[in-house]
């Protein structure tokens, strides 16, 4: 009886000691932080160092909207505005199409109806939301001197204040997200996920898939158990072109409570390529956020871009 359960043991013992091996090679640490691999990418041999640089200095995002500054494109806008019972006070559904030419884009509003109080009698938008969407996607005179070079154009407080300084800042947490955010009182650092000290508030993961037939890295963060309070990214998933590693789609969750200011963001944004050029054609958001002195604002809006033209 021992002679043939001695085998059977030893079978057990390798068999445990190579899943332990295979589920060690299955994470690695970058600075403090731990990263867990999918075994397709093991076997992939991505180097995952060289990876997470990449991620942290990501500029593909914030290029395919700058993209847009030097395009002309049609685009459906809707945005909707909610009350505390969560019953829809207002709204915008419109189809604009902006045109450029020679460093220069001007915008047509081709149909458009409101509801509630979504403009004021001078037709200028009421809600903070709506003002951070137009930033983005309306304009209402001629601009030139347009480009969609990055470098040395970040994003930057300087001289700004108020309002205009916190919509900058909101800009630099959606373009740029794991960077410090200077200015914002409170939680700063919270937004530097990739921080050595942020590195036990975090489960990283890199994983392969296809997304919108783009073979993808998959580069995934989700805040650990008892950790909500100690950051400002909940989670993020970011699908990278494992050929081009540019960003082809970015789904993530901000929510904060600074006491005089509080946030619950949920984004999603998808990325198409027009002749050489990367830019999204798929903007959502859902969310609301609160201001000492000014009323909460819950909203949801959806951009779909589409009919590209150079």
């Amino acid at each position: 009886m021992f002679e043939t359960s001695m085998p059977v043991f030893f079978i057990i013992l390798f068999s445990s000691t190579v899943y332990a091996q295979q589920k060690a090679d299955t994470t690695v640490t970058v600075g403090r932080n731990i990263i867990t691999l999918s075994n397709v990418v093991v076997n992939n041999k991505l180097n995952i160092p060289s990876f997470i640089n990449l991620v942290k200095n990501d500029t593909t995002f914030y290029k395919a909207f700058k993209n847009l500054d030097v395009l002309g494109y049609t685009s459906l806008n809707d945005i909707r505005m909610f009350g505390k019972d969560g019953n829809m006070k207002a709204s915008l559904y419109s189809k604009t199409k902006q045109s450029a030419h020679n460093g220069c884009r001007w915008m047509q509003i081709l149909e458009q109806q409101t509801t509630g109080d979504m403009l004021d009698d001078d037709s200028n938008y009421n809600y903070y939301t709506e003002q951070m969407y137009a930033s983005l996607f309306f304009t209402k005179d001629t601009i030139c001197g347009q480009n969609n070079i990055v470098a040395g154009n970040g994003f930057s407080t300087e001289n700004k204040s108020g309002m205009e300084a916190h919509k900058e800042q909101l800009k630099m947490l959606f373009f740029n997200p794991g960077r410090k955010i200077p200015g914002l009182p409170f939680i700063s650092n919270k937004t530097a996920i990739f921080d050595d000290d942020m590195a036990d508030k975090y489960d990283m993961n890199i994983d392969m898939d296809e997304y919108n037939k783009t073979n993808c890295y998959i580069f995934s963060i989700k805040v650990k158990p008892g950790k909500e309070d100690d950051v400002v990214i909940d989670s993020m998933v970011t699908w990278f072109d494992a050929r081009t590693f540019e960003v082809v789609a970015r789904n993530y969750s901000l929510n904060y409570d600074a006491g005089v200011y509080d946030f619950n963001v949920q984004m999603e944004v998808q990325m198409t390529h027009f002749e050489n050029y990367l830019i999204p054609a798929l903007l959502r958001y859902n969310g609301n956020w609160k201001v000492i002195f000014k009323k909460r604002e819950t909203g949801v809006f959806t951009a779909t871009l589409f009919d590209f033209t150079n």
